[in-house]
């Protein structure tokens, strides 16, 4: 039974670092990179459904995005999403057929806002990983209150799941480094 909690909250706390990642992926450092658009959401059709699903997106460029949708008469749903998308700073253009997106350069100042982004996601994520261990705990201590388990057992799973909690919370932490380094170079 302490087995099954610990491997349960050390596989959910791995999907949290996993999430970070990719969340740090879909900040734009200062090349164009089509996992940007990778959470984008269209209304297509009063549904909403992801931009992967209508359209493939290609970077021919260094700072250009090619949205090519597989329906043409979603096309301008897919301008109007990338357009209302936070903190891209792009304004798309639809020539009939594909959805062209120019970077611009990225300033320092912008730079700096997009290391606040990514600090504050790694955050939420980092409380992520201390809900997981915190309702793993709570499940130790019903196995206590219940009998099903004893002291010195317990006290071993507390200290792998701090352990497990330690090591997840630094590899959210170094992910964070490397963004950090990315988004700042010049």
């Amino acid at each position: 039974m302490i087995t099954e909690i610990l491997a349960n909250a050390s596989d959910k706390m791995a999907k949290a670092v996993e999430s970070a990642k990719d969340d740090f992926a879909t900040i734009r450092t200062g090349r164009a990179n089509p996992l940007l658009f990778q959470r984008v959401m269209i209304d297509y059709y009063g549904t909403p459904t992801q931009l992967s699903a209508l359209a493939s997106v290609a970077n021919p460029e260094a700072r250009t995005i090619v949205v090519t949708p597989y329906d043409k008469g979603a096309l301008g749903a897919i301008e109007k999403a990338i357009r209302d998308m936070p903190n891209l700073g792009a304004n798309p253009s639809n020539d009939g057929n594909l959805v062209r997106v120019s970077l611009p350069e990225l300033t320092e100042e912008r730079r700096k806002e997009y290391v606040k982004i990514v600090k504050t996601k790694a955050e939420d994520h980092r409380v992520s990983v201390r809900n997981i261990r915190r309702k793993a705990k709570d499940e130790l201590d019903a196995l206590k209150k219940d009998g099903l388990a004893g002291d010195d057992d317990l006290a071993r799973a507390e200290k792998e799941l701090d352990a497990s909690t330690k090591t997840h919370v630094d590899q959210i932490d170094e992910a964070l480094k490397r963004k950090e380094a990315e988004l700042l170079e010049v």
